[in-house]
C-alpha cells in the first residue's frame, strides 16, 4: 500500500517544500491535530489487523464441520436435494456438512436464523424460491432482508413445475384443457401446498396468462392433494416432476405442460409453455446457497468454487436430473441478479392475486 496520499499536499518527496510553496518544513503536526492523527493511526492499525485476521482465518477454512440449514422439514424434496449435494460437497471442502432442518412459515424461519448467524462460513443456508423470492412479497413483516442480510454463493439447480391433471378431467392436452376451462368457468379446482406457496402462485400466473377462471384449493402437502386429484375433486395442480412422476407413468395422472423453456428428459413428450402459446407462464422451484452478509470474501470464494465443482461432476448432474432438476452452478453475482429478478416477478403475481400469508 502506498503511503504517499497520507502526506500533507504542500510537501514533496523526502519532506522538502514544493516549488513555490511558502514557509519552512513542518516536521511535526500542529498540537490541535495530534489527537486526530493519533486516533486515525489507531483506526488504521485496527483495520489492518482485522484484515490480516480475516485472511489468516479464511486460509484455514473450514477447520470444523459446517451447518447447512435447510428451512424445510426433513423428507421433503428440498431436503432430499440438499442432502444429496451436501454429501459430495463435504468431500470437496474437506469437512463434514451437517444438515439442520428448520422448517416453518414457508422457509422463512430457518432463513431468518441464518441471516442472524455469525458471518464466519460455518452456518450457511440452502436457499429456495420460497424464502428468498416469494417471502419478501408475501409477508408484511419478515425478519430479514434478502439483499441486505445474505451474500450469494451459487444457484445450484432449477426444478420447473409441471401442470398435472386428474384422469377424470376430459382434457388430454393444453388446447383441450383451456377449451374446457373457458366453457366451464369456475368449475375447475387447482390444488397447491398452501396459500402463497410456489405451487399456488404458478397457478395464479397460469390463470392470469390463460385468461381462465379456476378455483384455488390449498392443502398442507402433496400427500393430501394426491388422493383428491385422483378422485377428481381437484382437477389440476402444478408440482415438480418427482412427486407425481410415478402416477403419470401408471396412468393415474396426466402431465400436460412444463413451465420452462426446455423440455425435461423425464417427461420428453410434455411440451413447454412457449410451445402451447403461454410463454409468460414460467416458474420453478430452485435451490441456491447463500451465507450471512459480511462473510469474508475468501470464504465465499472457497464455498463457491467447491460447490460449483461438486455440481459439475457427471454423477452429481445425473442424480440431479433424476430428481427433475436442471443443474446450474452460477457465480455469486449471477445468483444475486437471479434472486432480484425472481423477487420482482413473484411480487407482481402476489399483488395481482391478493395472496397474503399474514
Amino acid at each position: 500500500m502506498s503511503i504517499a496520499p497520507f502526506f500533507p499536499s504542500s510537501l514533496g518527496r523526502r519532506g522538502t517544500p514544493k516549488a513555490g510553496g511558502g514557509g519552512g518544513l513542518r516536521t511535526s503536526p500542529p498540537a490541535s491535530q495530534a489527537p486526530l492523527l493519533k486516533k486515525g493511526g489507531e483506526v488504521l492499525c485496527l483495520a489492518l489487523l482485522l484484515a490480516l485476521a480475516h485472511g489468516v482465518f479464511a486460509q484455514g477454512y473450514p477447520s470444523k464441520p459446517i451447518r447447512l440449514v435447510v428451512p424445510f422439514p426433513a423428507g421433503e424434496s428440498v431436503d432430499a436435494t440438499a442432502r444429496l449435494v451436501a454429501q459430495s460437497w463435504s468431500t470437496a471442502l474437506g469437512q463434514q456438512i451437517l444438515v439442520d432442518n428448520r422448517g416453518g412459515a414457508g422457509g422463512t424461519i430457518g432463513s431468518e436464523a441464518v441471516a442472524k448467524s455469525a458471518p464466519d462460513g460455518y452456518t450457511i443456508l440452502w436457499g429456495n424460491v420460497g424464502p428468498l423470492a416469494i417471502g419478501p412479497g408475501l409477508y408484511k413483516q419478515l425478519g430479514y432482508d434478502v439483499a441486505r442480510d445474505f451474500e450469494p454463493v451459487s444457484l445450484v439447480a432449477i426444478l420447473p413445475f409441471v401442470l398435472f391433471t386428474s384422469p377424470v378431467l376430459p382434457a388430454n392436452s393444453m388446447v383441450e384443457l383451456l377449451a374446457y376451462a373457458r366453457a366451464h368457468p369456475g368449475e375447475i379446482n387447482f390444488g397447491s401446498t398452501g396459500v402463497g406457496s410456489g405451487l399456488h402462485l404458478i397457478g395464479e400466473l397460469f390463470k392470469s396468462e390463460a385468461a381462465i377462471q379456476i378455483v384455488h384449493v390449498p392443502y398442507k402437502g402433496v400427500a393430501q392433494a394426491l388422493p383428491e386429484m385422483m378422485s377428481g375433486k381437484v382437477q389440476i395442480a402444478f408440482n415438480t416432476i418427482p412427486a407425481f412422476l410415478p402416477h403419470v407413468k401408471s396412468g393415474r395422472l396426466k402431465a400436460l405442460v412444463i413451465t420452462s423453456t426446455l423440455r425435461s428428459p423425464l417427461l420428453p413428450d410434455v411440451p413447454t409453455t412457449s410451445e402451447v402459446g403461454l410463454p409468460g407462464v414460467l416458474g420453478a422451484s430452485w435451490h441456491a446457497v447463500v451465507v450471512p452478509a459480511g462473510t469474508p470474501r475468501e470464504i465465499v470464494s472457497r464455498l463457491y468454487r467447491t460447490l460449483v465443482g461438486t455440481i459439475a461432476v457427471p454423477e452429481m448432474r445425473n442424480a440431479l436430473v433424476a430428481q427433475g432438476a436442471r443443474p446450474v452452478g452460477s457465480s455469486p453475482e449471477e445468483l444475486r441478479t437471479f434472486m432480484r429478478e425472481e423477487a420482482a416477478k413473484w411480487a407482481r403475481v402476489i399483488q395481482s392475486s391478493g395472496a397474503r400469508a399474514d
